[in-house]
């Protein structure tokens, strides 16, 4: 075999080689990869089926029901327009409470409730993660409500309202 053919069969391997490697990167990626819906966008089913997601918004007040197994959790997470019932098996974070913003992620069983393999709550008392605080604020404004009440309705969040 000449030299030039070695350097063409070299590219060529590494080329092969190359495009296994992306395509076993980006397979990987696109398995790993989860997207924020809020309750609203769930109860319009723009949600994927089958697959992971994250869903967030506020724990509805006087929803968390545990069950007698003591790990077992049932809540409802709400964007004030649209409500999404939460099923996790676990230790909730420390400050999940209720009436306070949480992210979970999970699946859709076949009955509707969201089965969450992990339950983010916030970090401090003002804080809200910003897709959820986002979702409220959008469900809010939809629902009538106007943009100063919207943003009233989430603590600790401040926005320049203009007229």
């Amino acid at each position: 075999m000449k030299a030039r053919h070695k350097r063409f069969a070299m590219i060529g391997i590494a080329g092969i080689a190359l495009a296994i490697a992306a395509t076993l990167v980006l397979n990987a990626f696109q398995k790993n990869l989860v997207f924020f819906f809020s309750p609203t966008q769930v109860a319009a089913k723009e949600a994927p089926e089958g697959r992971s997601f994250r869903v967030g918004g506020l724990v509805e007040v006087g929803s968390v029901k545990r069950q007698p197994d003591g790990v077992t959790v049932n809540f409802i997470v709400t964007d004030t327009a649209h409500s999404i019932p939460v099923s996790y098996h676990g230790v909730l974070p420390d400050l999940f409470k209720e009436g306070k913003g949480v992210v979970t992620q999970g699946k859709l069983d076949s009955k509707g409730v969201f089965v969450a393999s992990e339950v983010l709550a916030k970090h401090d008392e003002n804080y809200m993660p910003p897709e959820a605080a986002d979702a409220v604020k959008k469900a809010n404004a939809k629902g009538g409500a106007p943009a100063e009440q919207a943003q009233a309705d989430l603590p600790g969040q401040r926005t320049l309202v203009t007229r």
